[in-house]
């Protein structure tokens, strides 16, 4: 039987920042991206894989830092198999391309649509971006000249690489944009025995496109969005074609989480409830949360849940508020304001804080003096 088997991949976004990141938990973040490139040399020897193909955005953009680059070619110069770069719209084929800098023997940036041999009956097609943005569909223009592969004369695989976003059989997408690779053709080419497989970079979430189980998203290998957007990134997948049928599988190879935490919080206990979910999140030097609560809570649930945020801050890499989507209210229990030991002028503030409770520093103030006073402080 014919065979081949691959690591397909994409978007490493190399030098990307994260705004809500200290400089400490990028630093870490950085760090670990390009740790991540490195587990996929040690999956391509798990697996046996041949060669590992990037379909785009390997880069966050052409203008990187000397040592964002240093680094990288350091870590490709040692990947075990060849590895195949695609120019995305992040860091596309232009005059200031950062893909014009020399690479190690073993890197091969794909330039154009010419099928390139990666061994005998192996090609790859790939539909580089030579601008930021292309106002054509780069997947069709690269496989129209293409011709059915010639199983009989020795093809084994012919692997396609491209980036951007997909207009599916059933119409979903956006065919305003021009670039939108057209799913429909490409299941025709794949019916056809032009390609075997497509390989898409772009979406950062894992993900299979065709009734063919042919086109896929890789996702990223290492998380780079909240999961309220990206749902399965952190993989690389691992294809084998056998006789011109793919068999693909996912496997992990991220460390990061970010994770969207919405809950609802009407009492000490819930309260209570979502810190413990939030302590019960392993690796927190690696994860970021963003959260949003709804809801009404008295003086010593708001106490609490303030202690706890701030405790936890210093060891998740990131813990913030949703504040748009934040409506969490303070209204103070009789029992709570009457364990208050307030007199005259003290007294007379918390009622008008009380009264305002809707603004954050008048929120801010109440929780502070009940903290001041409260029976047991």
């Amino acid at each position: 039987m014919a065979s081949v088997k691959f690591i397909h991949t994409s978007d490493f976004q190399l030098g990307m920042t994260r705004w809500f990141l200290s400089a400490e938990a990028q630093s870490r973040f950085d760090d670990d991206r390009l740790e991540a490139v490195q587990r996929l040399g040690e999956l391509a020897q798990e697996t046996g894989a041949e060669f590992i193909v990037v379909a785009g955005d390997v880069f966050e953009h052409n203008s990187l830092s000397r040592s964002t680059l240093l680094r990288a070619k350091e870590v490709f110069k040692h990947l075990p198999v060849p590895l195949y770069l695609l120019p995305g719209n992040h860091d596309p084929l232009v005059a200031d391309s950062i893909f014009f800098n020399s690479f190690a023997d073993n890197v091969h940036v794909i330039e154009n649509s010419e099928p390139i041999e990666v061994r005998p009956g192996v090609e790859i097609v790939g539909a580089p971006y030579l601008s930021k943005r292309a106002n054509y569909d780069l997947v069709r223009r690269a496989l129209e000249p293409l011709t059915p592969q010639d199983r009989s004369a020795g093809a084994v695989a012919r692997i396609a690489v491209g980036h951007g976003q997909v207009l599916s059989r059933a119409g979903e997408g956006d065919e305003s944009d021009a670039d939108t690779i057209d799913l429909a053709f490409v299941e025709d080419c794949i019916d056809r025995g032009v390609i075997d497989y497509l390989a898409l970079g772009d979406t950062h979430s894992t993900e299979s496109l065709s009734r063919t189980g042919r086109v896929w998203f890789s996702g990223s290998p290492e998380t780079t969005a909240f999961d309220d957007r990206e749902r399965d990134s952190g993989n690389a997948l691992v294809v084998t074609i056998t006789d011109g049928t793919p068999e693909v599988e996912s496997r992990a190879v991220g460390r990061w989480e970010f994770r969207a935490i919405d809950a609802d919080v009407n009492s000490l206990e819930e309260v209570q409830g979502f810190l413990d979910q939030l302590e019960a999140l392993p690796n927190k030097s690696r994860t970021a949360v963003k959260y949003s609560l709804r809801g009404t809570v008295g003086l010593n649930a708001q106490a609490r849940l303030e202690q706890g945020l701030a405790d936890l801050e210093e060891v998740f890499a990131s813990l913030r508020p949703r504040e748009r989507t934040m409506d969490l209210h303070l209204a103070p229990s009789e029992e709570e304001l009457g364990e208050l030991e307030l007199s005259g002028y003290a007294a007379d503030a918390l009622g008008e804080l009380v009264e305002e409770l809707d603004n954050p520093t008048a929120r801010d103030a109440a929780n502070l003096l009940f903290r001041l006073t409260a029976k047991g402080a």
